[in-house]
């Protein structure tokens, strides 16, 4: 079947209100309208209720990088998914590498990563808290560069997500969207070469066929590739059969980049 391909750009922490303001502005005028290709916007936190007013009469979509799993109550610093539904937010980022303390490039001090502290338990639930909010979740998985050496990139994949979506049932997942990030290829410049990277993407989707007992669900997951990807690579990784778009970090900072590796799917 053909599936809509969905290219999402996660801003990270960059970006203040002028500045982001000012990305969302140039990026539309230089993305076209297109049918075949969903487009999701990630900024901070903090600037998601501006660009809610900029990006309500595009079709470009509000996405958060994150979210915490209790509706409310006494958890400083977080923010619901009913909070995320509030600002008009569709998408979601959930098990990102860095909130999970894989770095493929490590930019703080080695003993500040029992912060981030995000487990296979803490993802589940948070999907599960967006699921109830009808936010679509875009769940992150990815192996380390010790890993792969080691053999062991299908195996962690598969870990990750059987902890991620155990106790789901194949109806809640039927529009679910996967990233493979290859941890190593995140803010380092490398790139899982576009073979690699489809064969990877075609166990995650074959993993779907023999977890859940329904045919069609595997055909309907959408399964992006993430890690330094870029305009000069994009065709051809979204030229790939089972990769159905990318999760773009430092690329959709720049508005040229990131409208063309929109046009690219």
């Amino acid at each position: 079947m053909q599936r809509t391909k969905l290219v999402a750009g996660n801003w990270k922490m960059n970006l203040l209100q002028s500045t982001g303001s000012a990305l969302v502005e140039a990026f539309l005028q230089k993305v076209e309208l297109r049918q075949d290709v969903d487009v999701v916007v990630c900024p901070p936190f903090t600037l998601l209720g501006r660009l809610r007013d900029e990006l309500r009469r595009s079709h470009v979509h509000l996405g958060a990088q994150d979210v915490f799993w209790a509706e409310d109550g006494a958890f400083t610093g977080n923010i619901s998914a009913r909070m995320l539904a509030d600002l008009g937010v569709s998408h979601c980022i959930v098990g990102h590498s860095e909130t999970r303390g894989r770095f493929g490039k490590l930019d703080t001090s080695e003993t500040t990563l029992p912060y981030f502290g995000e487990t296979n338990e803490t993802i589940s639930l948070k999907i599960q808290a967006l699921f109830y909010q009808s936010i679509e979740p875009i769940l992150c998985v990815g192996e380390t560069l010790a890993e792969r050496k080691a053999g062991q990139t299908e195996s962690v994949i598969a870990a990750q997500l059987e902890g991620a979506l155990s106790g789901f049932d194949a109806a809640e997942l039927f529009f679910f969207i996967v990233a493979y990030e290859p941890v190593w290829a995140i803010g380092t410049g490398e790139t899982c070469p576009a073979d690699e990277a489809e064969r990877v993407c075609s166990f995650i989707r074959e993993w779907f066929k023999n977890k859940f007992n329904d045919p069609d669900l595997p055909e309907q997951i959408r399964i992006l590739y993430g890690g330094s990807v870029k305009a000069a690579n994009a065709k051809e990784l979204f030229n790939k059969p089972n990769i159905d778009g990318g999760l773009v970090g430092g690329a959709s900072l720049d508005a040229t980049e990131f409208a063309t590796i929109v046009a690219s799917a």
